[in-house]
């Protein structure tokens, strides 16, 4: 009966030294300052050209910060929203489909970009100056600084 308990105690230390070593290594990761080795969710399977998640190329200010992919831009759709980051770092942005899936629930980079093609789209920025939002195809004022906006997109025609 001894050994048992002796067993068991180990075995209750070894499963709470994993836990710790997949805790340490989730914040580790959380807390990672590289945005490229953070890998983003697949989009849904019915719907594949939907949301559009990408990274442009810094190359300065000539950099096009509107540019749609190519498969928008071959297609002549224009995004029901696209927002596109203008900072290092911009604060939380928030993109969802009424009724349906988050799109988009983090921090961005510089001229990082994040459309959809939805028909309708909750936005939450947390600092409006911070980012570029265009809502199909025009663009949206920013507020004042460092405010927190809200707004519904929906689709034209």
């Amino acid at each position: 009966m001894g050994v048992a308990r002796l067993v068991l105690a180990g075995l209750a230390v070894l499963a709470f030294v994993a836990l710790i070593v997949v805790g340490v290594l989730s914040l580790v990761g959380a807390l990672d300052p590289d945005p490229e080795s953070v890998a983003l969710p697949p989009p849904p399977a019915s719907s594949p050209a939907d949301v559009t998640p990408m990274a442009v190329a810094s190359t300065g200010p000539t950099a096009s910060a509107a540019a749609p992919t190519a498969s928008a831009a071959a297609s002549g759709r224009v995004p029901t929203v696209l927002v596109q980051c203008e900072r290092d770092r911009c604060p939380m942005v928030f993109l969802k489909v009424v009724g349906g899936d988050v799109l988009l629930n983090r921090e961005m980079v510089k001229d990082e970009q994040a459309q959809s093609f939805d028909a309708k789209i909750d936005v939450v920025l947390a600092d409006s100056t911070a980012v570029r939002v265009q809502v199909n195809g025009a663009v949206r004022p920013p507020g004042k600084s460092g405010e927190r906006q809200e707004f519904t997109v929906s689709r034209d025609g």
